[in-house]
């Protein structure tokens, strides 16, 4: 993963600076992203858990803070050289914040998924470009490497939905907002969504996707249960790891759910 991620992660959860009237919010907390059924949204990936900030951070503590830290990481500036651009998507704020290099380049107000399909939490990257790539999604679409659906940022016919959660788990922006980023960016650019994790939490089963599957998947993955993809789909590999987990914890086997017992013992 780009270093420079890693560091605006870092940063957000261990210094919180003083807010202000004249800086950009950069809220943290788990995050990911989705597409939407009236093809107006997209998804993202998981971050671990950052607590959210109520201050405020403006371009030049960002950049005073990485000025501090390039010194002792030398590959950080070789690699947002190849890779300059990082969008940062607050989805509790509905605001996206474009970084060029380690400077705030831009913040925007955009349009998230609804209650029941959200935008995915996460860390992703930028999968393709398109110019008019099809109704509803305005003159631009940047699209996410999610695995279980199809998400992305894009323009928006609704632009009257920016600001609120709308969506069915895509990012809306204006399109004049989606055009000024649209060149800045290219498949690679990291995208981190951050927001809620787990929905309720919800009892998962077969069938079930998202970043809370895909938050499970990964605490069973280490604690040696699940060896199949990390990929937020509820499907017989998840299922089979369940199982072997509520087994092995004494939980009933009538059921291969993940419920608030099998959250619990994960401590989730």
């Amino acid at each position: 993963m780009n270093l420079f991620v890693l560091l605006l992660a870092f940063m957000l959860t261990a210094f919180p600076l003083p807010s202000s009237a004249d800086t950009l919010p950069l809220p943290v907390s788990h995050h990911i992203l989705t597409v939407d059924g009236d093809r107006n949204t997209m998804s993202a990936g998981l971050i671990p858990g950052l607590n959210p900030l109520a201050e405020s951070v403006s371009s030049l503590n960002i950049q005073n803070f990485f000025q501090l830290f390039t010194a002792r990481v030398p590959a950080l500036t070789q690699q947002q050289e190849t890779n300059p651009a990082t969008i940062l998507i607050d989805v509790h704020r509905r605001k996206l914040l474009l970084f060029n290099d380690t400077r705030l380049h831009g913040s925007y107000p955009v349009c998230v998924g609804k209650s029941k399909t959200p935008t995915p939490v996460g860390n992703w990257q930028i999968s393709r470009k398109a110019l008019d790539w099809g109704d509803g999604f305005g003159t631009r679409w940047i699209g996410l490497n999610i695995p279980w659906g199809i998400y992305g940022i894009h323009g928006t016919n609704k632009p009257g939905s920016i600001g609120r959660y709308e969506s069915g788990g895509c990012i809306r922006m204006f399109n004049w907002d989606v055009e000024t980023v649209y060149p800045l960016v290219r498949p690679g650019t990291p995208v981190i969504i951050i927001g809620d994790v787990l929905r309720g939490p919800r009892t998962l089963r077969q069938g079930d996707n998202g970043s809370d599957v895909l938050e499970v998947q990964r605490v069973l993955n280490r604690l040696g249960f699940y060896q199949g993809p990390v990929d937020g789909r509820f499907q017989s590999k998840t299922i089979a790891a369940v199982r072997e987990f509520r087994k092995a914890h004494g939980l009933p086997l009538l059921d291969d759910a993940v419920d608030d017992d099998v959250y619990r013992i994960l401590g989730l």
